[in-house]
Formats: C-alpha cells, structure tokens, sequence
C-alpha cells in the first residue's frame, strides 16, 4: 500500500501498472511518483471539468477515480483507484 506524505484525500491501496505505462513514463524520463501525488492530492491532470467535479464527489462517496495526464512526449497516462481503495493502476488509455 502507497502512503504518501502529509493529509492527502485519496488512499492509493496497491500500485500497479500495465505494460505500456512504464514504457511510456521512461520514454519521457520521468517517473509515477510525481503523478500519483498529484492524483492522490485531487489535481485530476487534463480531464474535462465535469469529470473533475465527479472525482471529486467519487472521492467523498469511495467511487472510482480516474486522472489523465500528458507527459512531455505528448503520449497520455490514466491513473485509476478503484472504489474500495484497493488499489491504484497507471495505464494507457489504450489500456483500459
């Protein structure tokens, strides 16, 4: 299980990733950290506002909670965790 520093809304659980993810993340050379602190901080990355406002209420109501965000090399990662919490998963959006 992930617990990441200070009062953070969102309990990653188990983190996982699928195979094109760390691909991806290491062709931009950058690393998942970054992203799951800005997912388990409630900055959900470029989805559209609706969406924002329904992780935000997931959050409150333990629904799933889905991120996106664009790396540099202008290839796009999801961050999921799914409603009990359990777990956490980065994944490409041709992944899901």
């Amino acid at each position: 299980m992930v617990r990441l520093p200070g009062e953070l809304p969102l309990d990653l659980g188990r983190v996982v990733a699928t195979p094109g993810a760390p691909a991806a993340l290491e062709e931009a050379e950058a690393t998942p950290l970054p992203f799951l602190i800005r997912h388990a901080s409630g900055d959900w990355g470029d989805v559209p506002e609706e969406d924002a406002e329904l992780n935000n209420e997931a959050v409150r109501d333990f629904l799933r909670v889905l991120s996106s965000y664009t790396l540099h090399t202008g290839q796009r990662i999801c961050v999921i965790t799914e409603a009990d919490r359990s777990s956490t998963k980065i994944l490409l959006p041709g992944e899901y």
